[in-house]
C-alpha cells in the first residue's frame, strides 16, 4: 500500500477517534438492548427489528430484511462492496444457577458490558453500525458502499446465512469482515468443522434376560475408545497455523422398549474440528476404517441441517463446515492489518479463530476474501461470563470506520 494511498486515512485518524468515543455512550445503549432481547437462533425476530431501527437511526440509506430474516444496511454506493458481518442469534442461557448475574440485563459495570450475547457476539454489531456511520460523516467511503449484515441462525448452523445471501444474490460482497471477538486482532482463518453420527443396531429382551438381546450400548462402547484415541492420532500431526483437527463424542443416547430392556439402538454424535487438508470425505473415511465400527456393523452419516427460519423459511444444508485460511499476503489481511495499526495505534495480533465462524460459507464455500476483526475475547463465548469492554467497542468502530478506505487502496481502487 504506497504512502499516497494511506495518506488519506491518517488525516482522518483523530477524527475518527473523537467521533468513535462521542458514540461509544449509543454504543453501549445498542449492545444492552440487543442484550435484553432473548434471541436464540431462530428466535431473532426481534433483536433483528431493533438492529434495523438502530440503522436507520444512524443514517443508513437502505435497510431490508431478506428472506432468511437477516438484516442488510448500506452507506455508500461505490463499486467495491465491503460487508461487515454479525450474526444477532445467541446460545441459551444453560443453567441459571451458573449465573452470577442477569443473563439478559445487560449489566454495565467497571468498564465492562456483561450478558448472553455481549461478547458472542453482538457486540460486533453495535460497533459495526457506528463504524460505518462514522465513515459516512467523515466521508471516508469513497468508492467503497458498505453493508452491515446481523445475520440469523449462526449458533445453529454457522455459515447457513451466507449461503443464503450468497446464492440467493442478495449480496455480492468483495470482502467481508466478521466481527466475531477477536480481541481486536487480525484473524485469517480457522478450522472447519462437521457433525457425524456413528450408529449401532441391536435387538431388545427383556433386562431379566439380557443375553436374549444384543445390546447396542455393548457394541458402542469400543467405538467410544477407538474415537477418543483416534483424537490423539490427530493431535499427533498439527498444522503450523491451524494447529489440529479433533473428534471428540458430544453425546450418546440410545433406544429401548423400556427401562427394563436391553437397548436395540445406540447413537454418538461427534464433534469433528478439521485443519488443513482434513475434508468431510477424510474425516468420514478415517471413522469407517475404525475396526470397531466394522466389527459393528456401524453406519456412519454426516448430518443435515433443516430447521425454519424465524420467517419460516427453511434452507437446508450438509453440516460439514470447511476449513479456511486467507495468507498474509492477500490485500484483505493487508488492509485490516493497516486499519488496525490506525484505529490501535500499535501493529494488531494476527492469529486465528479456536471456534467456528460464518466464513466457513463466505471463504470457504464460496471463497470471497474473509478477516476476522471483532470487539471481546472469544474465550467468554458460550459462558456464564459472556461479556465486551466498553473501550473494545470503541476501537472496533474506529476499525469498522477505517478499513473500507484501506482496502479499496490494497486492490488498487
Amino acid at each position: 500500500m504506497s504512502p499516497e494511498r494511506e495518506a488519506p486515512v491518517d488525516l482522518k485518524r483523530d477524527e475518527v477517534a473523537r467521533l468513535a468515543e462521542g458514540y461509544t455512550p449509543d454504543m453501549v445503549r445498542f449492545l444492552r438492548d440487543m442484550i435484553a432481547i432473548p434471541s436464540e437462533s431462530a428466535g431473532e425476530r426481534e433483536v433483528v427489528d431493533r438492529a434495523r431501527r438502530e440503522m436507520e437511526r444512524c443514517g443508513f440509506e437502505e435497510v431490508k430484511v431478506d428472506g432468511l430474516g437477516n438484516v442488510l444496511g448500506r452507506i455508500g454506493r461505490g463499486p467495491t462492496v465491503v460487508a461487515l458481518d454479525a450474526h444477532l442469534d445467541t446460545v441459551g442461557v444453560g443453567d441459571p444457577s451458573t449465573w452470577t448475574r442477569d443473563p439478559y440485563r445487560g449489566e454495565l459495570k467497571d468498564g465492562v458490558v456483561y450478558g448472553r450475547g455481549a461478547g458472542d457476539q453482538e457486540a460486533g454489531m453495535a460497533a459495526a453500525v457506528y463504524g460505518a456511520r462514522i465513515m459516512k460523516e467523515l466521508g471516508l467511503g469513497g468508492e467503497v458502499q458498505v453493508w452491515v449484515t446481523g445475520t440469523v441462525m449462526e449458533e445453529d448452523c454457522d455459515g447457513l446465512c451466507w449461503q443464503y445471501i450468497l446464492r440467493e444474490r442478495v449480496l455480492a460482497p468483495d470482502v467481508v469482515v466478521i466481527t466475531e471477538p477477536t480481541n481486536l486482532g487480525v484473524y485469517r482463518g480457522q478450522r472447519g468443522r462437521m457433525e457425524i453420527e456413528v450408529r449401532t443396531q441391536g435387538r431388545s429382551a427383556h433386562g431379566s434376560m439380557p443375553d436374549r438381546g444384543v445390546n447396542a450400548v455393548y457394541r458402542m462402547a469400543p467405538i467410544v475408545a477407538d474415537v477418543e484415541r483416534l483424537n490423539r492420532t490427530l493431535d499427533a500431526r498439527p498444522d503450523p497455523f491451524l494447529g489440529a483437527g479433533t473428534v471428540t463424542v458430544s453425546e450418546i443416547r440410545s433406544t429401548a422398549p423400556s427401562l427394563c430392556a436391553v437397548a436395540d439402538s445406540c447413537t454418538i454424535h461427534l464433534d469433528r474440528r478439521l485443519t488443513r487438508g482434513e475434508t468431510a470425505d477424510s474425516a468420514v473415511a478415517e471413522i469407517q476404517a475404525l475396526e470397531s465400527v466394522q466389527g459393528a456393523g456401524a453406519s456412519v452419516t454426516v448430518l443435515e441441517y433443516a430447521r425454519p427460519a424465524y420467517t419460516g423459511l427453511t434452507y437446508p444444508t450438509r453440516k460439514y463446515y470447511p476449513t479456511w485460511v486467507l495468507e498474509e499476503r492477500e490485500p484483505a489481511v493487508a488492509a485490516a492489518v493497516a486499519a488496525a495499526e490506525q484505529a490501535l495505534g500499535a501493529r494488531p495480533v494476527v492469529g486465528r479463530w479456536n471456534f467456528s465462524t460464518n466464513a466457513v460459507a463466505t471463504r470457504g464455500m464460496f471463497g470471497v476474501p474473509t478477516v476476522g476483526f471483532g470487539p471481546g475475547n472469544e474465550i467468554y463465548a458460550h459462558t456464564p461470563d459472556d461479556q465486551c469492554p466498553v473501550a473494545h467497542l470503541t476501537a472496533a468502530a474506529r476499525f469498522y470506520a477505517m478499513f473500507p478506505r484501506a482496502f479499496a487502496a490494497a486492490i488498487g481502487n
